[in-house]
C-alpha cells in the first residue's frame, strides 16, 4: 500500500523536470519527472534510503536529508513543513485531548461577541464550524445542522454560486485538509470527511489528487450573499493559542461596497435574532449582484 509520504513526494518529483536540474531528459521514462534515483542522486543520498523513505519506512530521517530533498523538489516553506510532518509522524503527533474538539471555549466565544461589526467564526481541525458572532453567521449562511466548510465547498450545489471564484476555493480547501490531516494523522473526523468528500464528490478527489498543502493565513474571497450580493473581503486566520487546530476566521471589507453591505447584513441579521420577523432582508437585485462564475 502506497504511503502517504510516498503519494506526496511522487507528485512533487514529476512537477520537475529533469532538464531542469541538469539531467538528460531523453530515454524512455513512465512517467513524467524526475525518478527516485535521481531525486537521491541530486540530494546526496542513497537510491535505497530515499525509496524506503518513500515507502514510510525511514521514520528517523534528519532535518539536512529533508532539507536536501526539499531543494531538489523545489518546495516551498509550507510543503518542506508538511513533509517533515509526514516524514516524522511520531514526532509531531499531538496530544490525544487535541484530536476532537466539540465546541471553542467559553472566553473565545465571547470574543466572537465582541466583536460585532466583523464576521468571525471559529473552525475546527476538520473544517467544522464551532462558533460564529451574528455577522459571521449570517455571512457564511450555512444551512442548519452539522456544519463544515470543506462539505459546503465540495457537497452542497449551491457553492458554486456563492464562491464566484470556486475553483480557488477549493483547491485550497483541499490543500488546508491535507495539511490538517498531515498535523492530526489520528483526528478520526478527518480521516472521515476525507472518505465522506472522497465519495461524494469528483472534484474533490481531482483536488486531493495534487498533494498540494497550504497554510490559510490572510488572503482575499470573493462571496456572491443571496441577501446582499457580491463581496470582496480580506480575511485573517488566526490559530488559537493551547487550541491545536483550531483557527478564529474574521472578515473585513475590501472596499466601500462591501462596507455597506456588510453593515446592512449585520442590521438584517440583529433584526431578525431579536425576534422581530417583520423585517425581512429582500434578495439583492441585479444591479448589486454579480453573475455567478462558472467551474
Amino acid at each position: 500500500m502506497t504511503s502517504e509520504i510516498g503519494e506526496f513526494l511522487r507528485a512533487k518529483r514529476e512537477r520537475v523536470a529533469p532538464e531542469e536540474r541538469g539531467l538528460p531528459a531523453g530515454g524512455r521514462r513512465r512517467v513524467p519527472g524526475l525518478r527516485r534515483e535521481e531525486v537521491a542522486l541530486l540530494a546526496g543520498i542513497s537510491p535505497d534510503y530515499y525509496v524506503r523513505l518513500e515507502q514510510g519506512r525511514a521514520r528517523a530521517a534528519s532535518d539536512q536529508v529533508l532539507d536536501a530533498i526539499a531543494r531538489v523538489l523545489s518546495l516551498d516553506d509550507v510543503e518542506r513543513d508538511h513533509l517533515r510532518v509526514l516524514a516524522r509522524p511520531d514526532a509531531v503527533a499531538p496530544a490525544p485531548r487535541a484530536l476532537s474538539t466539540p465546541a471553542a471555549r467559553h472566553g473565545v466565544r465571547a470574543l466572537l461577541e465582541a466583536m460585532p461589526q466583523v464576521p468571525a467564526f471559529v473552525l475546527g481541525p476538520a473544517m467544522d464550524v464551532l462558533a460564529t458572532n451574528l455577522l459571521g453567521e449570517a455571512l457564511i449562511a450555512l444551512p442548519d445542522g452539522p456544519r463544515n466548510m470543506a462539505r459546503h465547498v465540495f457537497l452542497d450545489p449551491t457553492s458554486p454560486s456563492y464562491y464566484p471564484e470556486w475553483a480557488k476555493v477549493a483547491r485550497e480547501t483541499a490543500a488546508h485538509l491535507r495539511r490538517m490531516a498531515g498535523l492530526l494523522p489520528d483526528a478520526p473526523e478527518i480521516a472521515a470527511l476525507i472518505g465522506e468528500l472522497t465519495i461524494g464528490s469528483d472534484d474533490f478527489v481531482r483536488e486531493w489528487a495534487r498533494q498540494e498543502v497550504v497554510v490559510k493565513t490572510h488572503g482575499r474571497k470573493l462571496v456572491d450573499h443571496p441577501e446582499v450580493g457580491r463581496l470582496s473581503l480580506d480575511y485573517e486566520t488566526l490559530t488559537l493559542p493551547d487550541e491545536p487546530g483550531l483557527m478564529l476566521v474574521t472578515y473585513t471589507a475590501a472596499d466601500e461596497r462591501t462596507s455597506d453591505a456588510l453593515r446592512t447584513l449585520g442590521s438584517w441579521a440583529a433584526s431578525r435574532s431579536s425576534g422581530d420577523r417583520a423585517v425581512r432582508p429582500p434578495v439583492a437585485d441585479g444591479h448589486d449582484r454579480a453573475p455567478s462564475a462558472e467551474r
